[in-house]
């Protein structure tokens, strides 16, 4: 009888030597003459393990890691394959305290099955949330979306279930389903993670999305630098059409849904639905005036949902467990969990998934074991590259949307990167307008010329820092904020100022300013 071994095939574990891991792995296997059955599942989540190898043992699965070419021998001679003790072992996987305090809806499967195996997927209640929604109307579909209370698990944050009854409610015969899979913000990769460990679950949401509003037709446009991700889900999307979930009669239900892999165009503001369904259409990537929405004149003018690769992974769940087990999860008006990826300045970085209202304090020191420098937290930017500086005195604060929309912040797409004390802050605002400058579309002139102008300014200031910064440039910059915020057409410029006036408040010293002239 074979032993099954798990190696993920995860863009992460292979980034630190996953392949040849699992070539030493089944190479030492034969030349030992043991039988295995390797299974390139997804990551777990835990990187700082990496490449983590599982083994199913009758008690469970127990995990060594981070295991590197010249560990196998000696695993092999510790006899891993039946659970024995070696430096490398975590115990079994599932009671890895990073792992085991987590609340994983959204990926309870990665990690755990073969990504691609259909069978694997129905055997961990895989499409049976597809299966109580062919049952249903889509006015009753949209409904429990609603009743969940899930919001888009991006930028905006906006009710997914009133998303889709705008477009359910939208005249036409023609409507689409659109998957924003442009991962770009820093820090993140749980879109990453779910395409290439769980591609089933996305093709399972985007279905049922479908059904919801009557559209046949659905579009995953995917980032341009996630190639693994690009090969899983074009194989998923073949085995799920041959076996009946995709196509034009879903289970024998007579109902039609379609879907296609489109690569992004690899601009950051692509991310922005307007500009990614002007880059769908193959079109520049540019920003539309809003109205008309989307849910009204979106792809093609049709009628369209687009939502983030998160949101449509959270609904088989709902689905599946009802609007009321997943609302059960988190706080106020933030409901169902959140896959937080913790990253930068960390000994432990991974996916943690979670409700909302956990503190920022206990994910940077319960799970991630603090800075990787061993230095004090000096700030913390949570929702990408535009998200705000939190202060180390404030990482009381709860993830929670509202909770971030009152300091100014975003939650966004759950990413938070750490830094120690040893970071210049000015630096990190001077990088968060550069960045604008070079992503703008350019369509609006605050975004296009604002950036320019504040990336001069910023220099001026940091340049000015060791004789004292002059007062009145600081002015300028904050008027210049002021005007991006308020005068931008889409979020990308409209959200710069954030982290450049996070960083004033919070910094003032690392732009040569005494707190008073910050706060002027």
């Amino acid at each position: 009888m074979s032993i099954t071994v798990y190696i993920p095939r995860d863009s992460g574990a292979l980034a630190v030597g996953a392949e040849a891991v699992a070539d030493a792995v089944l190479a030492q296997a034969h030349s030992r003459g043991i039988e295995i059955d390797l299974v390139r599942n997804g990551s777990r989540g835990l990187y700082w393990l990496e490449p983590l190898v599982e083994v199913e043992t009758p008690q469970g699965r127990v995990a060594y890691g981070p295991v590197a070419i010249d560990d196998v021998p000696a695993l092999f001679e510790a006899d891993f394959l039946h659970g024995g003790d070696h430096a490398l072992c975590q115990g079994l996987t599932e009671a890895i305290p990073y792992l085991r305090a987590q609340q994983r809806l959204t990926f309870q499967r990665v990690g755990v099955t073969d990504p691609l195996s259909l069978d694997d997927y129905r055997d961990h209640d895989g499409y049976r949330g597809l299966a109580r929604a062919l049952e249903m109307s889509p006015a009753d579909i949209v409904e429990a979306v609603t009743d969940s209370g899930l919001r888009g698990r991006g930028g905006a944050a906006f009710p997914t279930g009133i998303k889709w009854k705008t477009v359910l409610d939208a005249a036409g015969p023609t409507k689409y389903i659109v998957c924003n899979a442009d991962e770009g913000d820093s820090g993140t990769f749980s879109d990453r993670m779910v395409m290439e460990g769980d591609p089933y679950l996305l093709i399972e949401g985007m279905t049922i999305a479908g059904l919801a509003v009557g559209a046949e037709q659905g579009y995953i446009y995917l980032r341009s630098e996630y190639p693994h991700a690009e090969r899983t889900l074009e194989e998923a999307i073949i085995r799920a059409e041959a076996a009946g979930y995709l196509g034009d009669d879903i289970q024998g239900s007579g109902k039609r849904f379609h879907l296609e892999v489109r690569r992004a165009a690899g601009a950051y503001v692509c991310g922005e639905e307007t500009a990614l369904l002007e880059s769908l259409e193959g079109k520049r990537g540019q920003v539309r005036a809003k109205p008309p929405l989307p849910a009204i004149q979106g792809l093609f003018n049709k009628p369209t949902v687009v939502n983030n690769v998160i949101s449509l992974a959270s609904v088989p769940a709902i689905l599946d467990k009802g609007a009321a087990f997943y609302r059960d999860y988190g706080m106020g008006r933030s409901r169902g969990t959140l896959p937080i990826q913790l990253t930068g300045n960390i000994r432990r970085g991974g996916l943690i998934e979670l409700g909302f209202g956990i503190t920022l304090k206990e994910l940077i020191y319960d799970y991630g074991g603090g800075t990787a420098s061993g230095r004090p937290v000096k700030a913390v930017q949570v929702g990408g590259p535009l998200g705000a500086y939190i202060p180390a005195d404030q990482l009381d604060t709860p993830l929670d949307y509202e909770t971030f929309i009152a300091a100014q912040g975003t939650v966004g797409h759950g990413g938070i990167v750490v830094f120690d004390e040893t970071t210049d802050m000015a630096h990190m605002a001077h990088h968060a307008m550069a960045f604008c400058a070079f992503e703008s579309c350019g369509k609006c002139t605050p975004c296009r010329i604002g950036s320019t102008r504040g990336v001069e300014l910023l220099e001026r200031i940091m340049a000015e820092r060791g004789q004292g910064s002059d007062p009145a440039q600081v002015e300028l910059l904050r008027e210049l904020c002021d005007t991006l915020v308020n005068g931008s057409l889409c979020a990308l410029g409209g959200m710069t100022p954030f982290p450049v006036l996070s960083a004033l408040e919070h910094f003032p010293a690392d732009f040569g300013l005494v707190a008073e002239t910050a706060h002027a």
